[in-house]
């Protein structure tokens, strides 16, 4: 039907500041909940114990664990009069608020009224805003849609791999998740931040990392994937071939980054809202990749700025008290400016996390799109936009259901990481070569479910 022009007055154009507000109502907040959503680590609910309190998609929730084993995610008020359930018994199959006693089950169902008559009880016709869940590779998963009956979960390699293989790893940003995810996409910070003081000689003969140390500018190419966008950056390997970085931005928060050999690197991020100005990262890897990212020198002595690990404060009860890096904006990510001076590393900073970590949360909680100068080695950043808002768009305007929401299936073929091949090869087709090649590992068949 064709729109009259106060229809399409009344439906505004959408851009790319639009993608960073992830509240209940806003269009990028309900196109997400379209989605499987990473809630958090399965290894934070025990039985019986506690609930934790869950912030997600500006969303105040709790999560708990009952008798049964069985995880729950719901709103935090009690029905009833509003009291927090993060101060609630868990217990017997359910949880119960303290201030009546009325007993919610993992799904929210009110199975107690203690403090009502008997005659007068109503638990039949109450219950709790609470959300479909499923575990898988070690995380609690959550969907705050608007289907009865949920869709399968994303069938991204690394994250519906039994949860024996998999490691899994959360850090809390203080910053849009927008930022954080094209942080990512962003290859050609690789050989500045990180690697900026490092020169090829200092890396082994065999390591591809030489090239990057080599040329620090390479070139790009990108396009648009069935999973969403796809980049390769490729510089010169000798005189007759190309070493090549491959990364991958998933619908609708997710990345795969060049870590590890193309053929046995599994691995991807969810970047989760927490609100418009806090993200949960979840790194998902295989445990069992064979040849994983060498970061050490020619004697086996670790590279300086290489390391990739995070000194982590003590979690706390606070809606963001979890997983926080002890580097943070309030104490200039304990940037060492001696070491900065001396060419140790290249920013100060000695760790490859907390190096990405200063740049996107310095940005901001939410970067200004209009104040940046984007050129030619931005486009993966640019492109990856681009499509989020066509997407959004008809999703918001139209009503298209979101990318991959219905055929799951296509996030299986995205992959990412680092190989050498031939010059005469260019994209798309030295990527399709490649992944046509692989050997994917078996997924969790539980995962491949509703």
């Amino acid at each position: 039907m064709t729109q009259t022009p106060a229809a399409a007055q009344a439906r505004p154009r959408l851009d790319s500041q639009a993608l960073t507000r992830v509240g209940k109502g806003t269009p990028m907040g309900d196109f997400m909940r379209e989605y499987w959503i990473p809630a958090i680590m399965s290894s934070e609910l025990q039985r019986d114990r506690e609930p934790v309190r869950l912030l997600l998609l500006g969303e105040k929730l709790i999560a708990f664990r009952d008798s049964n084993g069985e995880a729950g995610i719901m709103d935090e008020r009690c029905p009833h009069r509003g009291v927090s359930l993060f101060l609630g018994r868990v217990e017997e199959g359910g949880i119960r608020c303290v201030y009546h006693g009325w007993k919610f089950t993992t799904a929210g169902q009110c199975i107690d009224m203690p403090s009502v008559p008997p005659a007068q009880e109503c638990k039949h016709l109450v219950k709790a805003r609470a959300y479909p869940v499923r575990e898988c590779g070690g995380v609690v998963w959550v969907y705050m849609g608007s289907r009865t009956r949920p869709p399968a979960l994303p069938q991204i390699e690394a994250a519906v791999l039994p949860g024996e293989e998999v490691n899994v790893y959360c850090l809390q940003r203080e910053c849009n998740y927008l930022q954080m995810a094209e942080s990512d996409l962003d290859t050609s910070h690789f050989g500045f931040l990180h690697l900026g003081c490092l020169e090829p000689d200092d890396f082994p003969e065999d390591n591809p990392l030489r090239f990057a140390a080599e040329n620090r500018a390479p070139e790009f190419a990108s396009s648009e994937m069935p999973w969403g966008t796809s980049y390769g950056a490729h510089r010169a390997a000798g005189e007759q071939d190309r070493y090549w970085r491959v990364a991958n931005f998933l619908f609708p928060f997710w990345t795969q980054t060049p870590q590890g050999d193309f053929s046995d690197h599994i691995d991807a991020r969810a970047f989760v809202p927490m609100d418009d100005e806090h993200t949960m990262m979840f790194h998902f890897s295989w445990r069992r990749k064979s040849r994983p990212l060498v970061v050490e020198d020619k004697e086996g002595k670790p590279l300086p700025g290489l390391k990739n690990n995070n000194e982590l404060l003590p979690n706390t009860s606070d809606w963001f008290g979890r997983w926080r890096p002890k580097a943070n904006p309030a104490n200039d990510w304990l940037i060492d400016r001696e070491m900065q001076r001396n060419g140790v590393t290249f920013s100060g900073l000695d760790n490859i996390r907390t190096q990405d970590q200063a740049a996107v949360e310095s940005m901001g909680p939410i970067v200004d799109h209009a104040l940046e100068h984007l050129v030619p080695s931005d486009q993966m950043v640019a492109k990856t936009r681009r499509r989020m808002v066509k997407a959004l768009q008809r999703f918001a305007q139209e009503g298209t259901v979101p990318p991959g929401v219905d055929d799951p299936q296509v996030f299986a073929a995205a992959r990412s990481g680092f190989f050498v091949a031939s010059a005469k090869l260019e994209w798309p087709v030295v990527y399709h070569e490649r992944a046509g090649s692989l050997k994917h590992v078996a997924p969790d068949p539980v995962a491949i479910g509703s």
